[in-house]
């Protein structure tokens, strides 16, 4: 909701000035439909990648802080948001808590995650063919 590329920049610029985060990366930025709940606009998704020394929760902690920033509701599941903020990989630490899954349980199924994370991360899978995801604008 909003202005969607600003939300990621506020994203972007609130991660990258974590002291515990280094050597940080964009992908592009994909314009796609949205997924369950389809009654909304298309969304705005990219990857970043970057080095840090918080713990996982920490960076749960830290991820879910910068959406309530950007005025995140969550009042319907997949429904219209201003950001939506997931960790999708930690190293390859495998983790599953009440609060944490990693990897994300659905990242293989979603075009959206693929796409860009491949311009930051070498994955062996394949894009779903139904992935409907558009440039919106490259930064690579």
């Amino acid at each position: 909701m909003g202005d969607r590329e600003a939300n990621i920049a506020f994203a972007e610029k609130r991660l990258e000035s974590c002291p515990q985060i280094k050597t940080f990366k964009r992908a592009s930025i994909y314009e796609t439909e949205p997924v369950g709940y389809t009654d909304q606009p298309d969304f705005l998704n990219t990857c970043v990648s970057f080095m840090t020394t918080l713990g996982p929760e920490e960076l749960l902690d830290l991820t879910s802080s910068i959406e309530n920033e950007a005025k995140r509701k969550r009042t319907i599941r997949w429904g219209p948001r201003t950001l939506d903020i997931d960790i999708i990989f930690y190293g390859d630490e495998v983790i599953d808590t009440p609060r944490l899954t990693i990897p994300h349980p659905r990242w293989k199924e979603r075009a959206f995650v693929i796409v860009p994370a491949k311009e930051l991360k070498e994955l062996d899978v394949k894009v779903p063919e139904d992935g409907g995801v558009r440039l919106f604008r490259s930064r690579v």
